[in-house]
């Protein structure tokens, strides 16, 4: 696999490094998880289970090796160290300036170890004066503008469904540390990575920032283009309480749906600019689509080269005939089940290792090998 021989220390907790690091493990990285005494990884105890384990946890942290480390005793901080002369990639998500009290920091890491690369994934990164403002994802997604995009029926803000900022902080730090991998392999050091997820989250944001770019405005969510603004790039319900989503607005598709349905008159307001123009078409296609069921109108539309899907929920979602063919929903030996892995190289494909550490699992195997004897391992693990 693509990384095989690469070890990962993931002292980070939560969403953002442990999604980062079960991709690694995906395709093949050895990473060790760093837990602290006591509960270990909050999300081991987070939300459903299923087969004994959070389905959260599961699906960060499957095929990793967990120790425990007090990173407060000296013991505990000099184990961590001495692994990290052992890899090649650290990952941290503590606030601002913690790792560096701890004395586990990258300029101390660095000089025991200096071709590791050092992620820091942060709320708001290690510099400007929110660095150390408490956020998880609603508050990065609502400094970063997002929350204000998401409207309810009522015209006000709502949460967002998706991890936007933890997630694209996960991939944007997935990114940099491939890429100083890349590097390292021409200069033989490593680096230092600081990434904010509220900045990962403004990156995700290039085809919506036009009335803030162009005219100096906030979005009048509602009428523009990738809010509804586009009559075929809105949201229909049918005759069963289902919808569907018309999802593209190119001359073509509102030609081919509009011909069909026998409202070509309307074709040159479909195509014209988004907003309140958009009204009369927006009002013959909810009173259309109400007329037959989602199931029907999925049937109608499948030879009439139409950007339209159906709006699925999650269960639908995961059990449709398309994730199954990509692999995207996996159930292992123990009838689990496990999210698929995303990246598909056609040689040394990833591969899912379903096996779920329990808390502090490795602490005696990886210490000894970093020459602990039994009374170093207690103290370092908390447990002396």
């Amino acid at each position: 696999m693509k990384l095989e021989g690469i070890r990962v220390i993931d002292l980070s907790l939560f969403l953002p490094g442990p999604h980062l690091t079960m991709l690694m493990a995906d395709h093949g990285a050895e990473v060790i998880k760093v837990e602290p005494p006591g509960e270990g990884e909050p999300v081991r105890n987070v939300g459903y289970r299923a087969g004994g384990d959070s389905v959260w946890f599961r699906n960060t942290h499957r095929g990793k090796k967990s120790i425990v480390l007090n990173l407060k005793d000296p013991l505990g901080r000099e184990a961590l160290l001495r692994l990290a002369e052992t890899a090649d990639v650290m990952v941290e998500a503590f606030r601002p300036g913690v790792v560096d009290r701890l004395g586990v920091g990258y300029e101390a890491v660095s000089a025991r170890n200096p071709a590791l690369i050092y992620a820091s994934i942060a709320a708001f990164g290690q510099t400007g004066p929110e660095r150390n403002r408490p956020a998880h994802d609603l508050a990065i997604e609502a400094m970063a503008g997002v929350v204000s995009l998401n409207l309810g029926s009522d015209g006000q803000p709502t949460n967002p469904h998706m991890p936007v900022a933890d997630l694209s902080g996960s991939l944007m730090a997935l990114s940099g540390i491939l890429m100083a991998l890349h590097r390292r392999h021409s200069t033989g050091k490593g680096d230092y990575i600081d990434l904010s997820m509220m900045d990962a989250t403004m990156a995700w944001l290039p085809n919506v920032t036009g009335p803030v770019f162009a005219e100096d405005r906030p979005p009048v969510v509602k009428q523009e283009r990738s809010f509804g603004g586009y009559a075929f790039f809105s949201i229909y319900g049918t005759a069963d309480g289902g919808h569907i989503a018309l999802g593209g607005v190119e001359a073509k598709f509102v030609r081919n749906l509009l011909t069909a349905l026998d409202r070509p008159d309307l074709i040159d307001i479909a195509t014209g600019p988004p907003g309140p123009g958009q009204e009369p078409v927006k009002a013959f296609l909810r009173e259309t689509f109400a007329q037959r069921t989602r199931a029907e109108w999925e049937a109608w539309l499948a030879d009439k080269d139409v950007c339209a899907a159906p709006v699925l929920n999650l269960k639908e979602a995961f059990h449709q005939p398309q994730a199954a063919a990509r692999e995207m929903l996996v159930r292992d030996a123990d009838g689990n089940l496990h999210i698929g892995i995303p990246i598909k190289f056609h040689d040394e494909p990833g591969r899912i290792d379903p096996t779920l550490p329990g808390l502090g699992q490795h602490t005696e195997e990886l210490l000894s090998d970093v020459g602990f004897d039994a009374s170093q391992i207690a103290s370092a693990s908390g447990r002396g």
